[in-house]
Parts: structure tokens; sequence; C-alpha cells
């Protein structure tokens, strides 16, 4: 007598996923599992580079914005060097690559606003970009300060102690060029004192497949009303905005804290600002006067 064949087994939510994963990359399937083995991975990893999760009130912790600015010219060495030398908590920064693929620390496009020289950063060599002078347009007692590699500020990085750095990939990223910074890192033995961050979704998927053990941080200038999927899409630890965004919607840093996510704003650097980001609850400031900000949280958060 005939058998009907076996019923098709019905395929669960974990085997689907599972099934998707094994068409990623190795190691976009190694971070997969650490979240589907430890779904508090998320949480632990952002505490970890910002200390608790701030309550409304909470002194945030300080980032230095493309270096000391208010006295140095910024994204230079005397500027990082100060930020790190200084009480505060990151020091954050921009990255381009040059047309021979170094990567260097340029927040514009062009070179223009803060060098001797003019054009966009892809289009000149490091030895071009080396020969300009980007100091002379802050002061005259800067004058022959260079522009950085990332590399040369990893070095000062990698002898400031437990000092963390925001490392801003500006613009679109392949997965490949991600891996030749992440190389930069690694090598440098700074890979848990480092967070990249972007505007870019591109770059964020690159970063996630290219550097996924290394955290993430969205930049997006607009916040959903309900952030937290997009951050979960890019494994995100946290998201950098501007205090407009959250004024709009402030129920999203609730929501955030709740996810284990963090929330930085940019860039405050008045103190009506800083005592509106305080009383949001936010983990982190980024601002062009560091220690002005250090000295109006001892004042106005003391013990916190």
């Amino acid at each position: 007598m005939a058998t009907s064949p076996p019923a098709p087994q019905r395929t669960t939510h974990y085997e689907h996923r599972l099934r998707r994963a094994l068409f990623a990359s190795a190691t976009t399937i190694a971070l997969v599992l650490v979240f589907v083995l430890n779904p508090d991975a998320a949480f632990v990893y952002a505490t970890n580079m910002f200390g608790a999760l701030r309550a409304p009130g909470d002194a945030a912790f300080i980032a230095a914005h493309r270096g000391d600015r208010a006295s140095f010219p910024e994204n230079t060495i005397p500027a990082l060097q100060a930020a790190l030398d200084g009480d505060f908590d990151f020091v954050e920064t921009d990255v381009q690559l040059t047309a021979d693929g170094v990567a260097v620390l340029m927040h514009d496009e062009t070179i223009d606003r803060t060098t001797n020289g003019t054009g966009p950063v892809g289009f000149l060599t490091l030895e071009q970009v080396k020969a300009l002078d980007a100091g002379s347009y802050y002061a005259a007692d800067f004058a022959g300060l260079q522009v950085p590699t990332l590399d040369e500020f990893l070095a000062v990085l990698a002898s400031a102690g437990g000092k963390k750095a925001m490392v801003e990939l500006k613009g679109i990223w392949t997965e490949e060029q991600v891996r030749s910074v992440t190389a930069l890192v690694y090598a440098r033995g700074v890979q848990s004192r480092v967070i990249f961050e972007s505007f870019e979704y591109e770059t964020l998927e690159a970063l996630l497949a290219g550097a996924p053990l290394i955290p993430r941080m969205l930049i997006q200038r607009d916040l959903p009303r309900d952030p937290v999927p997009l951050l979960e899409r890019f494994g995100a630890i946290a998201v950098l905005t501007r205090p407009a965004s959250v004024e709009r919607h402030p129920e999203v840093v609730d929501l955030l804290h709740e996810a284990g996510l963090g929330i930085v704003l940019y860039t405050l650097n008045k103190k009506g600002r800083w005592s509106e980001a305080l009383d949001l609850g936010v983990d982190g400031i980024i601002t062009d006067t560091p220690s002005s900000l250090d000295d109006w949280l001892a004042k106005n958060a003391p013990g916190t």
C-alpha cells in the first residue's frame, strides 16, 4: 500500500534567520551569532564605551570636537593631544581618504578652509596633503602644522591611557576601505577605545561587514519617533544627533535607553544647551569648548 509522503516541516523563525545568515560573510555571521546567543551584547558594549547610560540630570560625557579646536587648529595633533591630555572622555575626529588611499584627518570635503591649498581631499596624494600648511589659517604661531594621518593620530591615542575616540568616516566607504582603517586600529591596539561613526547607510553597512567587532554609531540629523530599529539594522551602539531632533521627540531617549543604546548630541557650545541636554538625560555631548563644558559640569552636576 502506498504511503503518504511526510508532511513538510514548518520552518521556524530562527531557522529562517540562520539560513539568511549563512549567505553573509564570515565576520557578519559571527556578529549575528553573538546577538542571537546573547541578546544583551549590545547593551554591554554600549555601557563599556560610555559607562552607565544616563538619567535626566546626570552629567553627560564630553567629546572634544575635532580636538580642542577652541585653542588649536582643528584635527591637528596639538588639538587632539590637548583634548586627550584634558579631563575629557572622548576626542572626536574626521577621516577621509587621499587619492592614493591613505586615511587623513580632515572634516571638509575640500582642503580650502583649513589649509593653504585648494581642492578635494580625494584628488590629492598623501605627499601633496603633507606639503600643506594646516595651522596658519588659525594663527601664525601654528604655521607649518601638517594634516595628520589616521595612523599618526592612533599612535597618540595609544599612549593616552584609557581615553577613547569617535572617528567619523566621511562620505561613502567600501568594505575594502573600511578594512584598511580597521587594520590600523588593531595594529595600534586601540580597538576597544575607538567608535566608528557615519551619516551614510552604505558606510555603516560596510562597517558592519568589514569591522563587526568595532562599535558603530549612526549619525542622524533627524530621528524617527522610534530610532531603535534603525540602530539595530546596523548593529550600532548609539545615535549621534542634533538637539532639535530630540526636542521634537523627547521620548526617543527612553526608547533608546530601554534597548541598551546610547544617545549623543552635537555640537553644543552654549550653557543653555548643556543644561537642556542634561535635563533630557543624553549620554554624551560633543562640543567645540570642552574645557568650558568640563568646568560647567563640575559646578552643575557635581558628584555624577
